[in-house]
């Protein structure tokens, strides 16, 4: 089984600061494609960032898009999500999803979309205002 584990979630202060990290298997391919997930209560999931294995390529979505920062180090197989200047729009629980079995060619997509099909368990992160 093919397991993600998202750890670095906890309450934050709107204006403050906080970095995920998600630790994944190690891929026998050169390219997959390794995404942040949200999922506020109540409401649908939505795409946060996502990027390429061995390769820098990310990509936001609007409301991230010069505060948050997705990272790698491929050496410690794990991707970052740095996260700044925090909005309680952005209280939700925070999952890693990732694409394996080939190489991806293209774009690594957000979500929605069916490419992800490995995730992490979850962490939560609480902003307040």
């Amino acid at each position: 089984q093919v397991q993600l584990v998202e750890t670095g979630g906890g309450s934050v202060e709107a204006g403050g600061s906080l970095r995920l990290s998600c630790v994944h298997p190690g891929y026998s391919y050169s390219r997959n494609c390794i995404a942040w997930v949200r999922q506020a209560p109540g409401k649908e999931r939505e795409g946060v960032a996502s990027t390429a294995t061995g390769a820098s390529s990310p990509y936001y979505a609007d409301s991230a898009k010069g505060r948050f920062t997705i990272s790698q180090d491929g050496a410690k197989d794990t991707v970052y999500l740095q996260m700044n200047k925090e909005q309680t729009e952005d209280d939700a629980m925070y999952y890693c999803a990732a694409n394996l079995g080939g190489n991806w060619y293209g774009r690594c997509p957000l979500y929605p979309t069916a490419a992800y099909n490995y995730w992490g368990q979850g962490t939560q992160v609480p902003v307040s205002s």
